[in-house]
């Protein structure tokens, strides 16, 4: 069963824009938090997709929107990307139109298949915050303003702990 409303944002990517909700959007404390690290290109990937990967994965990581449980996800968007990269290169070489045997025009496969997966690549793409729109929306601190005194500072650097 579907659920109704928008999709839920991940809170890695509220924690980078800041508090759009004026503190009516309360941040999901019980939030599944994936292991980071560990996060390799995997060896099936087309050739074009193993160079996006290396191009985006450090950056997503650093983000903390790459986990281990994103590989999929991310898997899926460099494939599409190379995909469409592909049928983009196939459309400049040849052209997006032919005529058929019997005298008819038509498009080439290939306008389709880059389509497709341009489609795919952008849903993916604001999963992970690659969109110029979502990236208007996020916040990011230059680390100067932070002080070591800020427990909020510290917990979302990972380094806050209890004295007990």
């Amino acid at each position: 069963m579907a659920m109704a409303g928008r999709k839920p944002k991940p809170t890695a990517l509220k924690l980078l824009e800041g508090d759009r909700g004026k503190g009516r959007r309360p941040l999901n404390e019980h939030e599944p938090v994936p292991p980071r690290g560990g996060v390799k290109c995997p060896s099936w990937l087309l050739p074009e997709a193993k160079k996006e990967w290396k191009r985006l994965a450090a950056s997503l990581e650093a983000m903390g929107v790459l986990t281990m449980a994103d590989l999929t996800a991310f898997a899926g968007y460099c494939q599409a990307y190379a995909r469409w990269r592909e049928a983009e290169d196939f459309i400049t070489q040849h052209g997006s139109i032919f005529k058929t045997p019997s005298g008819y025009v038509q498009q080439v496969p290939q306008v389709s298949i880059a389509q497709q997966n341009l489609k795919i690549m952008q849903s993916f793409a604001t999963e992970f915050g690659l969109t110029p729109a979502c990236r208007a929306r996020i916040v990011a601190s230059g680390g100067a303003a932070e002080s070591d005194d800020d427990p909020m500072a510290q917990l979302l650097k990972g380094g806050w702990q209890d004295d007990v």
